[in-house]
């Protein structure tokens, strides 16, 4: 069985929010996600579309960001820069709780939207 989830997100809103709140960065995502970021020049798209994962994300546990908290959930790129999924504190216990074992991201963006889809593979209990 699978759950998916899906987010959108207007790149310059990520950009305005930052540029407004610089502490957005730190509140919102892990150490190691902002790492990333710095290493890519803080590409802007790369943040958004890093923010829209997380999102979807939290569809697919069927959270949304009441129960689970931002670095509860953490995007990290593999050695090829493919983005994988972490989960921490709640959102790993609610997937449990769920039997999701595992959640794929795949990441995109244009000059104005970043988008993400989360797809969760729950195992089958007989």
């Amino acid at each position: 069985m699978i759950d998916v989830g899906v987010d959108i997100i207007e790149i310059d809103r990520i950009k305005n929010t930052i540029d407004r709140y610089p502490s957005f960065l730190d509140r919102v995502f892990c150490t190691n996600e902002v790492e990333y970021f710095r290493g890519r020049n803080m590409n802007i798209s790369v943040i958004a579309s890093t923010f829209a994962a997380k999102e979807a994300v939290s569809k697919v546990l069927g959270t949304g960001f009441g129960m689970v908290g931002w670095k509860d959930i953490e995007i990290v790129r593999d050695g090829s820069g493919k983005p994988e999924v972490v989960l921490h504190g709640q959102a790993l216990k609610v997937s449990m709780d769920k039997h999701i074992k595992h959640i794929s991201v795949s990441l995109s963006h244009s000059r104005r939207y970043a988008v993400a889809n989360a797809v969760g593979v729950r195992e089958v209990i007989k």
